[in-house]
């Protein structure tokens, strides 16, 4: 199943947010989303081989279970695109708590003199 490339519809929100993955047959792993969007994330498990195509279940701490596919695999991460996209507010919601970026700082603007 071969897909064009498209860019992505949402910002890609870094988090670590602990999450378990279970494939259509039932093989189970405890992995941790590295960062969402309301269209997908990109979820890292030891335990698992996933192949693109292949069906998945993601269940976030503290949610239900989001279907999706798994669009792309790079070492032992994978990118699963949900069936249905996730609330913007909930998504909000998940980097407000869960978020692992580090601010930038604020430039220091010195006046000439």
């Amino acid at each position: 199943m071969n897909r064009p490339f498209l860019p992505r519809r949402s910002r890609r929100h870094p988090v670590s947010l602990a999450a378990q993955c279970r494939t259509a047959n039932g093989l189970r792993d405890q992995g941790e989303i590295s960062d969402i969007t309301a269209e997908g994330c990109c979820v890292r498990t030891s335990g698992l081989l996933l192949r693109v195509g292949m069906r998945v279940v993601i269940r976030p701490q503290a949610l239900e279970g989001l279907t999706g596919i798994v669009r792309w695999i790079s070492a032992d991460c994978a990118g699963i695109e949900f069936d249905h996209p996730l609330y913007g507010p909930v998504v909000d919601h998940l980097v407000r708590l869960h978020a692992t970026f580090t601010p930038q700082p604020t430039p220091q603007w010195r006046a000439a003199g």
